[in-house]
């Protein structure tokens, strides 16, 4: 499989490209860029900065991957953007490379689809199977794990996390980290009850389903307070491996500042 190039791309020579890449019009790909094979870019799209993408990614008009990260501090430092495979980054959306606050890495999973005008600022993680509608606003450093819905004109709270199968309503603010398998909205976000359509797509058992309600009514309904809530449902037999999840991630978040768990690693 050939590399097809448009005539009017700028393709840096020493950028890596592997067979059967289309790349449009327009297109900017930088020195320390390595495509995997299969991708697809349409015009107007510019990959830049140490950027490792895998292999059969799409990229729409105006993404731009890699940049360098909106952040004061950065200093031209040699960080990363790695991306795996089977994306899709729709029109005008942006990923910007880390900082060395952290790993120095900003990093999309696999089989994700950005929607138009996302952006997945510095430090970020972004799991597999994410969806992100348009306009939604990661702040640096936050994670969100596998098979996450946020809906449009969402903004993620830099270093907040959200848990994996949630999902979030459209136009809410995220400040503090939102626990797996939960769906939550508002200004500031909450949960609001199980996200139960997503656990029924994806097979979870009706006892499952049950033991995260039971556990939502008591941490989120109930007049107990959450350790009292958790001292309640760890009571009563062996803990689910779906709760235990719930609760480690809720300890997680109680370690760090402002209901964000990774917060502890920013200076106070």
């Amino acid at each position: 499989m050939s590399v097809n190039i448009a005539a009017t791309a700028a393709v840096d020579p020493r950028a890596e490209i592997h067979p059967g890449v289309e790349i449009g019009h327009y297109c900017v790909i930088g020195p320390n860029v390595k495509l995997g094979r299969g991708c697809v870019l349409a015009n107007h799209v510019t990959i830049t900065g140490n950027t490792t993408i895998g292999e059969d990614n799409q990229f729409f008009q105006g993404a731009v991957i890699g940049e360098a990260p909106q952040d004061l501090s950065y200093r031209g430092e040699p960080t990363k953007v790695l991306i795996g495979n089977k994306n899709i980054f729709r029109e005008s959306v942006t990923v910007n490379r880390a900082t060395t606050k952290e790993q120095g890495i900003t990093q999309v999973g696999n089989n994700c689809f950005l929607m138009a005008g996302s952006h997945v600022a510095h430090d970020c993680s972004v799991g597999d199977r994410v969806v992100m509608a348009n306009n939604v606003m990661l702040g640096g450093h936050s994670h969100i794990h596998d098979d996450v819905t946020i809906s449009g004109g969402v903004g993620v709270s830099q270093f907040a996390s959200i848990g994996s199968f949630c999902f979030v309503g459209a136009m809410s603010r995220v400040l503090h980290d939102v626990p797996p398998y939960m769906l939550a909205e508002g200004g500031p976000a909450h949960p609001r009850c199980v996200n139960i359509v997503a656990l029924k797509r994806n097979n979870f058992s009706a006892e499952d389903i049950k033991v995260l309600q039971n556990a939502f009514k008591l941490l989120y309904r109930s007049k107990v307070g959450k350790e009292q809530a958790a001292e309640l449902l760890l009571s009563t037999g062996p803990i689910r491996p779906v709760l235990k999840h719930v609760f480690d991630f809720l300890d997680h978040s109680r370690g760090g500042r402002h209901g964000r768990g990774r917060d502890r690693r920013r200076a106070a």
